[in-house]
Formats: C-alpha cells, sequence, structure tokens
C-alpha cells in the first residue's frame, strides 16, 4: 500500500482535513472495496495499476476538490478514462453495499427537525450590449479598393 505512507503520518485531525472523512470510516470503505474487489478479480482478468485504498483516494479527491478526470488520472498515472471508471466503480459498490447511504425523502418528512428550504432565483437577465451603428466604422470605398473592378 504505497499509496497510503505519507497519509499514515498524519494526525486524525489533518487526515480528515485531506480526505473529507475520519480515518474510521476509511477504513470500513476500505474493507468493503477490497472485499468487492477480490470477488471482482476472482473471475480473472488483469491487474489494476492502482491499489484498492488508491481508488478510494482517487475517489476522495474527485468528490471533495472537484478536480478532472484528466487531472486526477495525471497524478495517478492513469488515463482519464481509468480515472472516470475507478470513480464510478468506488460510487456503485458503496452505493450496492448500502452501510453508507443517506435518509430517503420520506424518512426527513416524518422525522421531528424542522427542514428550512431556501430558493434562490437563477433567472435570465438580458444583457446591456452596445448598439450597432455606422457611426463607429468608416466604410469602406468602392473605387479605391484594389483588386476589384466595376463592370459596365
Amino acid at each position: 500500500m504505497k499509496g497510503l505512507n505519507p497519509l499514515s503520518r498524519l494526525s486524525d485531525d489533518q487526515f480528515r482535513r485531506l480526505t473529507g472523512v475520519k480515518r474510521t470510516t476509511f477504513t470500513e470503505v476500505l474493507a468493503i472495496l477490497g472485499t468487492a474487489h477480490t470477488g471482482k478479480k476472482a473471475k480473472g482478468g488483469r491487474p489494476n495499476k492502482l491499489s484498492v485504498p488508491e481508488m478510494l483516494l482517487m475517489t476522495l479527491e474527485y468528490l471533495r476538490e472537484y478536480r478532472t478526470y484528466l487531472h486526477i488520472g495525471a497524478s495517478r498515472g492513469v488515463s482519464e478514462g481509468t480515472a472516470c471508471k475507478t470513480v464510478r466503480w468506488v460510487e456503485d459498490t458503496l452505493i450496492k453495499d448500502g452501510t453508507f447511504s443517506l435518509p430517503g425523502r420520506k424518512e426527513l418528512l416524518k422525522s421531528d427537525t424542522d427542514i428550512e428550504v431556501v430558493l434562490i432565483d437563477a433567472t435570465e437577465s438580458p444583457v446591456q450590449r452596445p448598439k450597432k451603428n455606422s457611426a463607429g466604422t468608416t466604410p469602406e470605398r468602392r473605387n479605391g479598393t484594389p483588386g476589384r473592378r466595376r463592370s459596365s
């Protein structure tokens, strides 16, 4: 696990600031992904260039920093497509597992907490641009223009 060596030296607070999750949550997610990865590779196939912890870190970078797949892939030494497939695989695996899921809409409506809704008006408004007029431009003379001849 060469990708985790620098992270193991960080304090819990620094780890959370860097990855966006607690170290215990990271370990739980890593266990889920490890099980899914071994099940996926049990059928055979080419080994991945990235380890499971690196895949998880790549996904956390994408979700936390809003970096593009091109930047994430370049920093990890893989292509943009591989970065995209990896992030999707991690997200889909965690969704299928169901351990880390948010409550549904019905649960939120049943709860005793007050939900405050804020609406933002994002309507389009016209942009004022200068009018086109002939005063700002100089017309070209036809008689003095080389290359053009009048036909009689």
